[in-house]
């Protein structure tokens, strides 16, 4: 019966992907799940003076000096970086720490072109703690004529040094087992090129990638919350890098301005990838996820898209457990079908107004029925997406160009590229969310949007290629900020049909609580799937989640991660909340032990642990069809002279003491049992 339950949630709850169009994927290389690493150790793994040195020397060189700009467009056909001399160049001064972004050294450089009056502006930032850098450009018409047409508007056309360099990359998340899933490849002379697909950034593959040379390297982040293109070769000792919004080409009124992606560089000095890998994760721990984001977080499903309960009865149910139900529970979780709807929770999206028949004092008597339990509130929308007869498809329909409809589909979207519609959605959602006490706003996004922007493109703005997704993009992120900024402490949930737009814009401002939409259904491989894109994801992004399994030990050490979703089905199991501590410790630095993919038959491990190295954990996964019997478990980025306590969380009595290096080295033996069996190694430095 309980997996029933199970099933019945997964099947309806937070995953509406069964409308949208599927569309083929791009082709990539076969799944690898052979992928190994050596060991490195604590002191390796820590930011150096020497890789502080060389992020600012780049700095310097490419974004700061105008000999060699990192990034590049054209104007009227003629390029930016060949004709420097035709613009007028100052570079601003350089803020304190943390002044603009945290953590971060500031600066603006501007430079005017003379003939058209097109003025580019970079917003460049450098963490030197932290060895890594970014930048934004952004072009604007400051005359009062029509510009030229802009062309090949790279946000990245540079080189790094990286000999002899191997590329890695991850699978982003299409409702598929191997969602997240590491990739590896050998960089050419012949360019690998990447793109999102459908208009939803990280669909295809995530926007992140480690150029790992046999002398170091660099990570590179891109955010850009539509359609992005990376195009990575090696030239002798260099690896060259482009990266850009994949289409634009486009005039610009007087007064419009245009962005490109925002691209960054985290610079390591060492062959080994996971140095890379780290320096990222910990840049985007202390520096990009925003401020009140903590290490976990749990919500408990309250109401989903099939509820038809009342506000009192979802509350006398509620009622029915104890206090001790509600302690390791942050947040009451309310999905979909909270509005009024016709047949179903997608019908009606658009009308952001309680169901009155269900919640006749507004959705504020739940917010504060879940304070009474020490909880805030998730509230889910899907603003982007309209549907016909909805209250903002009537009031879209009233102005010119908020709505944006494409022939034979039913969903029309909602256009933010329109300046009067993105502040109306703002002031809309912003007030909504402020008088019924919303602590988490969880956005989704269930559609493709590039066949949209396509056809905004030609109807509204003259054929100008990649205009209307350039105009909404910038909007999406200067509405997420506006409703933070006009809601105090409000932390943004952010799904598209699962993790398809984890770009790092969208890490700067959101977390992931639902991260692919392959949890939605019992699959057979859902506890081996949900393992494996842990493994994956936490390469680069720390914080991710999804729900929560209970029905045995192995399903929940399956789903132990820093984010989650419970339900009143979970709470009857036997370790319902057992793991928080293990979950608080997968923030800091992430070491893959053993690489089994999804697969049945091979053993999944992996590392986290803290950026100090006195504490950590392992996870390690005995598959049902593994048929060895006796496995080592070898930590890594450990002090190789600190001798640590180990233990197996099911035996805490039977404490093991070897040293970092003897742990990375031999490791310590676990006896494999039939069937299925998942591990946590526990350990701490003996000081």
């Amino acid at each position: 019966m309980f997996e029933f339950i199970m099933a019945v949630f997964m099947f309806i709850s937070s995953c509406f992907g069964s409308f949208v169009t599927q569309l083929e994927r791009l082709p990539d290389n076969k799944y690898n799940s052979n992928i190994t690493f050596d060991s490195i150790s604590a002191e390796e793994t820590k930011v150096s003076e020497k890789e502080k040195k060389a992020c600012r020397d780049w700095f310097n060189e490419n974004i700061l000096s105008t000999e060699n700009p990192a990034y590049n467009f054209t104007v009227d056909g003629k390029d930016f970086r060949k004709n420097i001399n035709q613009w007028d160049i100052q570079v601003g001064k350089e803020s304190a720490v943390g002044e603009v972004y945290h953590g971060g050294k500031t600066i603006y450089l501007t430079a005017t072109h003379k003939k058209s009056n097109i003025v580019a502006t970079v917003e460049a930032t450098i963490y030197e703690e932290n060895a890594t850098c970014e930048w934004t450009v952004y072009l604007s018409n400051d005359g009062a004529e029509v510009s030229p047409v802009i062309s090949n508007f790279y946000a990245a056309d540079t080189a790094i040094n990286a000999e002899k360099s191997q590329l890695y990359y991850s699978k982003g998340s299409y409702d598929e087992p191997y969602d997240f899933a590491l990739m590896q490849k050998k960089i050419s002379v012949f360019p690998s090129k990447f793109t999102s697909y459908d208009g939803r950034s990280t669909d295809n593959y995530l926007s992140y990638f480690n150029i790992s040379g046999e002398n170091g390297g660099v990570v590179l982040g891109i955010g850009w919350t539509g359609l992005w293109e990376a195009d990575i070769k090696q030239t002798g000792e260099k690896v060259n890098i482009k990266a850009k919004q994949e289409k634009f080409k486009a005039y610009l009124l007087p007064g419009e301005s245009v962005r490109s992606p925002l691209v960054s560089l985290s610079f390591y000095d060492s062959a080994n990838p996971l140095k890379g890998f780290n320096t990222f994760r910990s840049w985007i721990s202390g520096c990009v996820y925003p401020r009140n984001i903590p290490d976990t977080m749990t919500m408990l499903e309250l109401s989903g898209p099939m509820h038809t309960q009342t506000a009192q009865e979802l509350f006398s149910a509620a009622d029915g457990f104890g206090a001790e139900t509600y302690a390791p529970i942050d947040y009451f979780w309310m999905d979909a079908g909270w509005y009024q709807y016709k047949e179903g929770w997608h019908d009606s999206v658009g009308t952001w107004v309680p169901n009155a028949n269900r919640f006749p004092n507004g959705i504020a008597e739940v917010s504060e029925y879940a304070s009474t339990k020490g909880c805030g509130l998730v509230l889910w929308f899907e603003p982007e997406r309209v549907c016909r007869d909805s209250l903002f498809h009537q009031k879209g329909a009233e102005n010119k160009n908020w709505l944006i409809e494409v022939e034979d589909e039913d969903n029309i979207m909602w256009n933010l590229a329109e300046d009067s519609a993105a502040d109306y959605l703002s002031d809309y959602i912003s007030t909504f969310l402020k008088e019924n006490k919303i602590s988490i706003y969880r956005q989704d996004f269930n559609i493709s949007p590039d066949i949209y922007w396509k056809q905004a493109d030609k109807e509204y703005y003259n054929g100008r290629t990649g205009i209307t997704e350039n105009r909404y993009v910038t909007n999406l992120y200067k509405y997420l900020d506006s409703l933070c900024e006009n809601v105090e402490g409000l932390i943004i949930d952010n799904c598209a049909s699962g993790g398809r737009r984890l770009d790092l814009e969208m890490a700067r401002r959101s977390v992931p609580v639902w991260r692919s939409d392959y949890n939605c259904n019992p699959h057979d491989d859902i506890l081996e799937a949900t393992q494996s894109q842990t493994y994956g994801l936490s390469f680069w992004l720390p914080l991710s989640g999804t729900v929560f399994y209970s029905e045995s030990e192995y399903a929940a050490r399956s789903s132990i991660m820093p984010l989650g979703l419970e339900t009143f089905g979970t709470v009857h199991g036997e370790h319902y909340g057992e793991y928080i501590v293990q979950r608080s410790m997968m923030n800091e630095y992430y070491y893959p032990l053993s690489s089994g993919g999804y697969y049945s038959d091979r053993i999944l491990a992996m590392q986290y642990s803290a950026y100090d190295a006195q504490s950590g954990m392992a996870l390690v996964y005995k598959r049902a069809d593994v048929k060895e019997n006796e496995y080592s478990v070898k930590l890594n980025g450990l002090s190789q002279n600190t001798v640590y306590s180990v233990y197996d969380y099911d035996a805490p009595e039977k404490i093991v003491k070897k040293t970092g290096r003897e742990l990375m080295s031999d490791g310590i033996k676990l006896s494999l049992p039939e069937g299925e069996k998942a591990f946590i190694i526990m350990f701490s430095a003996n000081n």
